[in-house]
C-alpha cells in the first residue's frame, strides 16, 4: 500500500513539472521569443520593413524610447498578432532586453 502511495505521489509531481516547466519564464530566453515572435515581421537584425511600414526597432527613434514605451508598444499594439499580445510580462522584458543588445 504504501509503496502504491510513494509511486502516485512521484508520478504526480513528474506530471506537475511537465506540464509547468515550458510555461515558466525563464524556459525562453529574449533571443529565441524575438526569433519566434517578432523576426518575422522585423527581421533578424530587427531592422523593419519601411515598404511595409513594419518600423525598425534599432533606429534613433527607437533607442530613444524606455523600455516602458517599448514593453507598452509590444503589448497594445493593435497590428501584433496574439501570440505576441498575450506574452508574459517576463517574457516581454526579456525581448526589450534583447532588442536593447541589438540597438548597440
Amino acid at each position: 500500500m504504501k509503496t502504491t502511495k510513494l509511486v502516485t505521489l512521484v508520478m504526480t509531481i513528474a506530471m506537475t513539472l511537465f506540464i509547468l516547466i515550458p510555461n515558466l519564464s525563464w524556459a525562453e530566453d529574449g533571443a529565441t521569443l524575438y526569433k519566434a515572435k517578432c523576426a518575422a515581421c522585423h527581421g533578424a537584425d530587427a531592422a523593419g520593413k519601411p515598404a511595409a511600414k513594419i518600423p525598425s526597432l534599432i533606429s534613433d527613434e527607437a533607442k530613444k524610447q524606455s523600455d516602458a514605451d517599448l514593453t507598452k508598444g509590444i503589448a497594445e499594439t493593435a497590428k501584433h498578432p496574439g501570440a505576441v499580445k498575450s506574452l508574459t510580462g517576463d517574457d516581454t522584458k526579456a525581448i526589450v532586453t534583447y532588442i536593447r543588445s541589438l540597438q548597440k
